[in-house]
């Protein structure tokens, strides 16, 4: 009975040896992933090694399948605000200039906000980090205004409309499914936050 028990964890491939050397090297294949994601295709681990210069078995150490390998694509930039350090006072001003600054986000990470999107409808699906933006968060504080101009309005849940009828789904109906150009995508998705805006300070539910 005086058996010892050694339990071995298991460590992240990763986080063990040299470790600069691992996040240069998944660095790497997350850049490869992203350019072979905006030139419309949708990589395996092999593409992504092949464009990076890294052998396939050392991909697969960092990304046993597909799934992981997109997953990390997605975008991990998240900054505080898409508002600029001038950003206007003026709350319509506001709203737009902060419509401006996300639709131009999500086209910048198109490719991967389309792919992390078709993951999230996959049966069985990890969630993918598209579900936990911070978009709702920087409406918010585009309608910071409303909270002296117009307390009574509900601004958490004027985001939530805001951000449901505006976000990368959106853009993508109107650009794949109503023919609409970019621009004119845009334009739409900024004439839809005013409308939001002036149904709840009209007083009717956005």
């Amino acid at each position: 009975m005086g058996r010892r028990y050694h339990e071995r964890v298991a460590m992240p491939y990763e986080s063990t040896g040299r470790t600069a050397q691992k996040s240069r090297t998944r660095l790497a294949l997350v850049a490869a992933t992203r350019d072979l994601l905006a030139a419309g295709l949708t990589p395996k681990v092999e593409d992504a090694a092949e464009r990076a210069g890294i052998s396939r078995t050392t991909a697969y150490r960092y990304f046993p399948n597909q799934r992981s390998l997109l997953m990390a694509a997605h975008p991990t930039i998240s900054p505080e605000t898409l508002l600029p350090d001038d950003a206007p006072t003026d709350l319509r001003e506001r709203l737009d200039a902060f419509m401006t600054a996300f639709t131009e986000y999500n086209f910048t990470w198109e490719p991967q906000l389309r792919t992390s999107l078709r993951l999230s409808l996959e049966p069985a699906a990890d969630r993918p980090a598209l579900r936990q933006g911070r978009a709702i968060g920087w409406i918010a504080e585009a309608l910071a205004p409303l909270r002296e101009s117009a307390p009574d309005v509900d601004a958490h849940r004027l985001a939530i409309a805001i951000r449901s009828a505006t976000g990368i789904e959106t853009l993508i109906w109107l650009v794949d499914i109503a023919g609409y150009t970019r621009e004119q995508a845009a334009a739409t998705v900024r004439a839809t936050a005013h409308a939001l805006l002036d149904a709840a300070l009209g007083g009717t539910r956005p």
